[in-house]
């Protein structure tokens, strides 16, 4: 378009007759198809088609909009799209599209006219849908009412052509025609006189129809109310106003002032003014005052968009006579200013635990152009945390649309732009500055979900066992923690008032021994509270495990010790190798291999005739008897746990070898001897039974089998004995507590007995008399113990091995 202008200048400055005298003129229809023949361009030319290419011929046109084009291989000028007569010329009765054909080599160009003829695209369009009319019975025929004339975007003969009413009635018709001035007017004829008392309203259609083929209509609905006595209709000061307003002139201003006057008093001299838009604007930017008749803009004029609004007032009075004017209202163009930011209000800091969709800022922006200069949009560069959201009109409000987090993002610095359409578009950005502050959400963390420590028993008061730590990650007193015990409950934590935390640092002590036989393991609840309002806490379990310490000594159970008499247990002289004499049970108070007992032959009469079962205190003979042994034969077993350093205790038992049983006279027990065992078998009852009774079972049944195999041995030789002593006699041993359950004894009669008898050993549970224990030397001691030769004293005489009875009744049981 430039190089065109150039062009032409050039010419007209050097005169070259390059130009024809008068331009080429077509005419097409409007709305016609892109492709369709406007005409012979090249033939009208005086141009061949080969030209046109050689010569590089093109359309130029002044606005640079291409509505033709040119096909160089036929030379024909067609639509190049579409076209709207309506759109591009308004109302004007012509519509002429001027460009030019340029040719080069040599230049030369040729001026175009194109006439757009207007088809009937549009029907007429009354203002309203509904209009209303107050006229009083006393009008004569003939009076007029004004009405709004229908608009119709076309133009010559397919505008509007006549009016009609439907149905038709004997009191009115329609009367459209042209004033003075040339403008267009309808109204509404009464033909004959109203009498409200027969009819009060009446309604009918007004059709307005077009000259077009086929026609097109429009149509408003009528509606006549019957009053009383209301001669004077309103009337303006002038038949039309003309106003010029600024485009940047701001909504709410007074563009201009209507008047309208009614010389009738009271109710019908009363004016109201309505407003209606000409047709074609679908959102008003203009209000009137019902009363003043004051017209404010509602809203900034964009020059772009519209040169000038057609608007209609209606004035009405109390008895329903109204008028009607025009007003012209021209805009003026601006475009000299940047998009403006304006903020109402900011909220900062932020607390962190707003929800979102909290607005935190509302601002407003505004263009004071027109067109793509005026047309503005926001942006926000981080929309992460935040965003725009329209407000009203041009507000804008800075919303949250996530939770805010101070411990991952204590401060946000946001940029708002805001920018127009024009080319180079005009900006301006403002920065909001986001402060979060700290509230307490955040309960303190340990670094354990759960602690466990241990302690030895015997521990020295107040001794540290371990810490526990908690974080807190807010900020300030909201980050401040210390530690308490929790409340306890129930009767399980009844040993945790031994524990004590250090509020500040969080170490854990042990305020008291503690002894692992009375409490293996507790547990206590410590509580990280925070200083916020409201406090957050935290609990943990800590479990205190106390670890056991070799600090009991074993424990014999039996055979009881410093009995009297001392216990002593009968071994045949025809025993086997393997033969079971009696069995040592002891038990140890502590735990794990503190606990572990072994047992060991410390000492005997004779060691080599006697062997100990490690772990099971099983005393046995390891040879045969033969009658070198002594008859009284002493034992001492030596019962060591496997603590470190390891604790001990003895027992102390004795056997009697014996060839037979007939002459045996053992010393009657007393009754008071028998209550003495009765009173031990019950105090043994209640101390032993809940740490014995499982190893008593499974001795008693080794027992009695093995008695039963004796009893078979014993049936083959004769046994004498005193029917009176050897029941006393065998009472007396039972009494001195020999094994820990009843062995039975099977006596087999020789001829000339006096009766034959079988006499049982009652269960005898001696007393459980203190122990004492010694402690290991070394872990050389619990290898072996070897065997330490009793006294003199003890010793049998030469012809050990046998007994006579009378021997036998002369023993001492001590």
């Amino acid at each position: 378009m430039a190089l065109a202008r150039q062009v032409l200048c050039v010419c007209a400055l050097l005169g070259l007759p390059l130009a024809g005298a008068e331009p080429i003129r077509y005419s097409v229809a409007e709305e016609a198809e892109s492709g369709s023949l406007v005409g012979e361009l090249a033939e009208d030319a005086g141009l061949t088609p080969a030209q046109l290419s050689a010569r590089r011929a093109r359309l130029v046109s002044e606005d640079g909009r291409q509505h033709f084009r040119l096909e160089r291989a036929s030379g024909r000028l067609v639509v190049a799209g579409r076209l709207d007569r309506e759109q591009l010329c308004a109302q004007s009765d012509t519509c002429m599209l001027p460009f030019e054909l340029l040719l080069s080599d040599p230049l030369q160009f040729f001026r175009v006219e194109v006439d757009l003829e207007d088809i009937n695209d549009h029907s007429p369009v009354f203002p309203e849908d509904r209009v209303l009319f107050d006229i009083l019975e006393t009008s004569e025929p003939g009076s007029r009412f004004p009405l709004e004339v229908a608009r119709d975007l076309d133009i010559g003969q397919n505008t509007v052509k006549e009016y009609s009413i439907n149905p038709e009635n004997e009191y009115f018709r329609a009367s459209y025609g042209s004033q003075s001035t040339g403008k267009k007017h309808l109204e509404l004829v009464l033909e004959k006189p109203l009498d409200r008392e027969e009819q009060s309203e009446m309604s009918f259609s007004l059709i307005a129809v077009d000259g077009g083929t086929p026609p097109r209509s429009g149509t408003t609905e009528v509606k006549i109310l019957i009053l009383d006595v209301n001669d004077n209709a309103p009337k303006f000061t002038k038949d039309e106003y003309t106003a010029q307003v600024s485009e940047n002139m701001p909504e709410s201003s007074v563009v201009l002032t209507v008047l309208a006057t009614d010389p009738d008093a009271g109710v019908n001299g009363d004016i109201t003014y309505q407003l209606s838009d000409s047709v074609g604007q679908s959102e008003s930017a203009f209000v009137i005052d019902p009363i003043s008749g004051e017209i404010k803009l509602t809203k900034p004029l964009d020059f772009e968009t519209a040169h000038s609004h057609e608007l209609s007032v209606r004035a009405r009075d109390g008895g329903g006579l109204s008028a009607i004017c025009k007003v012209l209202v021209e805009v003026v163009d601006v475009n000299d200013n940047a998009p403006e930011l304006v903020v109402s209000s900011f909220s900062s800091p932020l607390p962190e635990n707003t929800v979102p969709g909290t607005v935190v800022a509302l601002f407003t922006v505004r263009d004071r152009d027109s067109g793509a200069n005026g047309k503005i949009s926001c942006a926000l560069q981080d929309q992460l945390f935040f965003s725009l959201r329209p407000a009203y009109k041009n507000y804008y409000e800075l919303v949250t649309v996530s939770a805010l987090d101070r411990e991952e993002m204590p401060q946000y610095i946001l940029s708002v732009t805001a920018a127009d359409a024009g080319s180079p578009p005009l900006t301006s950005t403002h920065t909001f500055t986001m402060d979060i502050s700290d509230v307490n959400d955040n309960a303190p963390i340990f670094n354990q979900t759960s602690y466990t420590m241990y302690v030895r028993e015997n521990n020295v008061p107040t001794v540290f066992v371990g810490a526990v730590s908690a974080a807190d990650a807010d900020v300030g007193l909201n980050a401040k923690v210390s530690y308490s015990l929790a409340a306890e409950q129930g009767p399980e934590r009844a040993w945790c008032s031994c524990i004590s935390v250090n509020s500040e640092k969080g170490h854990v002590f042990v305020l008291r021994p503690l002894d692992y036989e009375r409490l293996r393991q507790t547990e206590v609840t410590v509580s990280a509270s925070d200083a916020g309002s409201p406090p957050l806490r935290a609990n943990v379990t800590v479990r205190l495990v106390v670890l056991d310490e070799n600090d009991n000594a074993p424990l014999v159970l039996y055979p009881a010790q410093e009995s009297s008499p001392a216990s002593s247990e009968l071994v045949p002289v025809s025993a086997e190798a393997g033969y079971l004499i009696s069995k040592v049970v002891a038990v140890d108070a502590d735990s794990g291999q503190n606990s572990w007992l072994s047992y060991h032959l410390l000492r005997a009469t004779d060691p080599g005739l006697f062997s100990v079962g490690l772990q099971s205190g099983e005393v046995r003979l390891r040879r045969p008897v033969t009658e070198r042994d002594s008859v009284k034969q002493k034992l001492v077993v030596l019962v060591r746990d496997n603590g470190k350093p390891p604790l001990s205790a003895t027992a102390a038992l004795s056997a009697l070898l014996l060839k037979e049983f007939s002459d045996v006279r053992l010393p009657h027990s007393s009754p008071a001897s028998e209550d003495q065992a009765a009173a031990s078998l019950t105090t043994y009852l209640i101390i032993a039974l809940v740490f014995v009774s499982l190893l008593f079972l499974i001795s008693t049944a080794v027992l009695l089998a093995r008695k039963v195999c004796r009893r078979k041995e014993l049936k083959a030789g004769p046994v004498l004995y005193a029917a009176d002593t050897l029941q006393s006699g065998l009472a007396d041993a039972a009494a001195a507590g020999t094994l820990p359950r009843a062995y039975c004894y099977e006596i087999s009669l020789t001829t000339g007995s006096g009766n034959s008898e079988f006499r049982f050993l009652k269960p005898i549970l001696p007393s459980l008399p203190p122990q004492h224990c010694a402690v290991g030397q070394g872990p050389d001691e619990e290898q072996d113990f070897p065997g330490v030769p009793v006294s003199s004293e003890d010793m049998a005489p030469d012809n050990a091995g046998t007994l006579s009875a009378g021997q036998f009744n002369a023993l001492s049981f001590d």
